[in-house]
């Protein structure tokens, strides 16, 4: 259930409740720290006071001091250095008079002056332990020394008689503590002892603790809150607005988010928008491209169709044989018109999901372009006397980062481009130099007819063909496909005529 329900909440959410739980159970077990720390401490104390009234008791019996004031006193004087320690012992005989008291052997004789408001009774048993606490409100005016006497007085009555307990004192400024226990004698009451400590550094560990936990606690929650702000403001918060474009852009909704306060951060999510939006733009330009593509195929196939369904209604009226010849030939030239269009279409789908899977990796022209040429002069130069021949510069290397099949796919369509435009026995050219900037040139040059387009930028466009004489015979996408392959390997490609003769020079500059 608790799984689910942190499912259901924000990042910064869950970031606050887990803290809250955790800031919960340490809070928890601080409080139970602070419960027994108190009773810890003075049990501390208490056993020391036992220690040294047992002793005393063991010293009295061993003298057999009597529990008047003059045997006391005696006792007091000769063994003052025990109580060295403690601020004040007092003794009662067995019918609680006052009969010895530390404070009166400097002759400074002094009673009690705080006034018992709470006294917390702990017993303590020499064989086993057991504690327990009786709280009291008592109000009986300023003579506490009456107070310790009612005190006495309840003690002989209860159950617990002849087990030493302990009981405090609290004021504005002092916080004592002290213990009693009767003293037996052959098996009779003969009188009590009691030990007052003042116990102020019991209430200032305790203070001490309970400051340092408060100051913990509210310097955690500082820490908890900067860092609740820093994780909502710089993270969550563009994370969020990454969502909203993302959101935005599969909604097709025409309001975009703007991220380009996102994009000029130099960490993490700087990368990531960047990356997003770039893979935002090349996926809608991809997408856009292959609109444009259909809206052009379906144009161009438009055409033929139209003549093909003019052909076919002339056909059946046709009566004179060389017309009807005729109209089949338009036929079958249409035909194989959008035959050609549906396969070259075919074949660039193909190549953009083959060109996604492929690896870009340093490659030598040379061997390319010779490895081309000999199988194009197998062909043509037995077939029609075309020769093509490459040359280079003299450089030793000509590497460039590129797919190789599609190397050998540019160099081929360029070849099948200017072979159409060349006649019998004419030759084509292949150069291959580096520029002065080191960057790899690749010239193919032909002897043909050249280009009559005055924008040479038109040859590359998609379906465009400029062959009257040849019409139909070519969908006008081979220049095209070289000019995507040719941009893949950020090249540059320029068309131009030649200078010194008749003929087109087909440039390429890879990086």
């Amino acid at each position: 259930m608790l799984n689910n329900f942190l499912k259901n909440l924000s990042i910064l959410k869950k970031f606050l409740f887990i803290n809250f739980i955790f800031f919960t159970i340490i809070g928890l077990f601080t409080f139970l720290y602070l419960k027994n720390v108190q009773p810890n401490l003075i049990k501390k104390k208490s056993s020391n006071h036992i220690k040294i009234i047992n002793n005393t008791i063991e010293n009295l019996n061993r003298l057999e001091i009597k529990f008047n004031e003059e045997d006391i006193r005696k006792f007091l004087f000769s063994t003052r250095f025990i109580f060295q320690s403690l601020d004040r012992v007092i003794f009662f005989n067995n019918e609680l008079d006052l009969v010895g008291d530390t404070d009166t052997l400097d002759l400074d004789p002094r009673s009690f002056s705080s006034r018992l408001d709470i006294i917390e009774l702990e017993i303590l048993n020499e064989k086993k332990t057991k504690e327990i606490t009786e709280k009291k409100n008592i109000n009986i005016g300023n003579d506490n020394l009456v107070s310790l006497k009612d005190i006495l007085f309840n003690y002989t009555a209860s159950k617990n008689f002849g087990i030493p307990f302990t009981f405090t004192q609290q004021e504005f400024n002092n916080f004592k503590l002290t213990t009693i226990r009767n003293v037996f004698r052959e098996d009779k009451n003969i009188g009590f002892i009691a030990i007052t400590e003042n116990a102020n550094d019991v209430r200032a560990a305790i203070n001490e603790r309970k400051t340092f936990v408060i100051r913990t606690a509210f310097a955690v929650g500082i820490v908890i809150f900067i860092f609740s702000f820093v994780l909502n403001r710089y993270f969550l918060k563009p994370i969020k607005n990454l969502v909203n474009y993302i959101n935005k852009i599969k909604n097709k909704d025409h309001k975009k988010i703007n991220i380009d306060n996102l994009k000029i951060r130099n960490d993490e999510l700087g990368l990531l928008s960047k990356s997003l939006d770039d893979m935002t733009l090349e996926l809608q330009k991809r997408i856009s491209h292959a609109e444009n593509f259909s809206t052009d195929l379906v144009h161009e196939i438009r055409n033929p169709l139209a003549s093909l369904k003019s052909a076919s209604e002339i056909l059946n009226d046709a009566k004179d044989l060389s017309e009807r010849l005729k109209l089949v030939n338009i036929l079958n030239h249409d035909v194989q018109r959008i035959e050609r269009l549906i396969t070259d279409y075919s074949q660039i789908l193909k190549d953009e999901v083959a060109l996604s899977k492929e690896k870009f990796k340093k490659i030598d022209l040379i061997p390319i372009i010779h490895s081309v040429v000999d199988d194009y002069n197998n062909i043509y130069q037995t077939k029609n006397g075309i020769k093509i021949s490459c040359s280079d510069d003299g450089n030793k290397n000509y590497i460039i980062n590129g797919i190789e099949n599609r190397i050998e796919q540019i160099i081929a369509n360029l070849l099948d481009n200017a072979i159409s435009f060349s006649k019998n026995n004419e030759s084509i050219k292949i150069k291959v130099a580096k520029n002065f900037n080191k960057q790899v040139v690749l010239n193919i040059i032909d002897d043909g007819p050249g280009f009559k387009e005055k924008d040479t930028t038109k040859i590359f466009k998609r379906f465009y063909s400029n062959r009257p004489d040849k019409f139909g015979q070519h969908s006008g996408l081979g220049l095209n496909i070289v000019k995507n392959l040719v941009e893949l390997h950020n090249a540059s490609i320029t068309a131009s005529n030649r200078t010194d003769k008749n003929g087109a020079n087909i440039e390429i500059i890879f990086p």
